[in-house]
């Protein structure tokens, strides 16, 4: 009999697609249970978040979880691997040692070789789906980055960016269209970095042009791009590529002049504002998600004050936020003092979010009685919950739709079109048309 295998997965989509890689590495070496699993396991991974503060607790928790699961003789051998090793890689085998072993986060060869696989090139663009049957992948585009801004441990972790090339990137979409993946979710620490490292230059319109001549992809959406320098040229397929969703994630975190200096954000207030105006008119109805961060060293009332008329002025249809946690090793917290209190970043936090949800709402109302395409992620209670390509899976609201058909499971991972009924801040009732 194969050895049971469970891998637990903390952080974001892009520690997804490492898990996913790691298993498609493994090929049918190992008997794969699910995330839910709480039986024996012969052997249990964990892919941990080190980001920011609650995140570490968080795999920090599930160490230790996993570790009474060992204790209790659920568990043979623990390996721990990711972003929270690879940030404290000389402190935790000394903290928790009843872990059998530690990994980082920049190579999975690593983890491959201590379950006994050796690791193959052939297989580098395998992939275990970890939601099979939905309609969604996210593609990892490249790892590392090089930028160097104040908060972020990112480039301490994962090192400096490295572009994954074209025709791997195509050949690994190819493969998911053979699963049955209709859309990918193209992310990156800075997707518009994608392609210097390689080519010498900024290659991501390029890649989006490739990767929809793919057979069977239908909806490709761009995550995580840097406001400086954007290449305009993936505008253009915003703009006129069917396939490019009119959507596009850019994280912002402020609009203040003093903030965007001790951010080390190499823009400032004018460039952020003039960025949205361009977007907005070379790719007319483009719904823009953003990250704005409140609390940060420099930042007063009164450039708390011009952020929230920002957010007016700017409209994103989709927006979230943090408040600033100082994180060792980072150039802020080497040359700031975290001086604004917890309690009015809180404060500053809800200020925000009560204004945004103003926001996304007439959005949302403005799509009341308009026909649109979704891609049905699940069915539950009698219910079909879709997205249109103005929602993101994960962090986007949902389009629900009341069905009982008895094909409701086979519509799960395909489109269908809905007539859109009734909103709220972030989800929308729709009927199937």
């Amino acid at each position: 009999m194969k050895s049971s295998l469970q891998v637990i997965t903390l952080g974001c989509s892009k520690n997804t697609v490492d898990t996913e890689h790691l298993l498609g590495r493994l090929g049918d070496a190992f008997s794969i249970v699910t995330e839910e699993y709480t039986g024996k396991v012969d052997y249990l991974l964990l892919n941990t978040c080190g980001f920011i503060g609650d995140a570490k607790e968080e795999s920090i928790n599930a160490v230790l979880e996993a570790v009474e699961r060992k204790k209790r003789g659920e568990v043979g051998k623990l390996i721990v691997f990711g972003c929270l090793s690879q940030r404290y890689s000389s402190e935790m085998p000394g903290l928790i040692p009843e872990v059998d072993e530690w990994y980082g986060a920049r190579d999975l060869d690593p983890v491959v070789r201590a379950l006994g696989v050796d690791p193959s090139d052939a297989v580098d663009t395998a992939r275990y789906l970890s939601n099979p049957g939905k309609g969604y992948a996210y593609l990892k585009i490249s790892e590392g980055c090089d930028r160097r801004c104040s908060y972020c441990a990112i480039p301490h972790i994962r090192g400096a960016h490295r572009s994954v090339p074209i025709e791997k990137l195509v050949e690994e979409a190819a493969a998911l269209a053979g699963k049955g993946i209709k859309e990918l979710v193209v992310i990156a620490q800075d997707t518009t970095y994608y392609g210097l490292d390689l080519y010498g230059r900024r290659s991501l319109a390029e890649l989006l042009q490739r990767l929809s001549e793919v057979s069977g992809i239908e909806w490709i959406r761009i995550h995580y791009s840097y406001p400086a320098d954007f290449p305009e040229d993936v505008l253009d397929q915003m703009a006129t590529n069917p396939k490019v969703c009119k959507y596009l994630d850019i994280p912002l975190q402020h609009v203040s002049d003093p903030v965007l200096k001790c951010m080390r954000r190499n823009v400032d207030g004018k460039w952020t504002r003039e960025l949205i105006r361009t977007l907005r008119q070379r790719v007319p109805g483009v719904a823009l998600r953003t990250t704005i961060m409140v609390g940060h060293p420099g930042e007063g009332e009164n450039e708390f004050n011009e952020l929230l008329d920002f957010i007016r002025e700017a409209g994103f249809e989709r927006l979230g936020a943090f408040a600033y946690s100082e994180e060792e090793g980072t150039y802020g917290a080497g040359h700031f003092k975290d001086e604004v209190p917890a309690e009015i970043k809180q404060s500053r936090l809800d200020a925000l979010m009560e204004l945004q949800r103003n926001v996304s709402l007439d959005f949302n109302r403005s799509r009341v009685g308009s026909v649109e395409k979704v891609i049905v992620d699940d069915y539950v209670d009698g219910i079909l919950v879709c997205r249109s390509k103005f929602e993101s899976p994960d962090v986007d609201g949902e389009i629900l739709v009341k069905y009982d058909g008895a094909d409701a499971g086979e519509l799960v991972g395909n489109f269908i079109d809905v007539r859109i009924e009734g909103a709220d801040e972030y989800d929308l009732i729709a009927s199937r048309i």
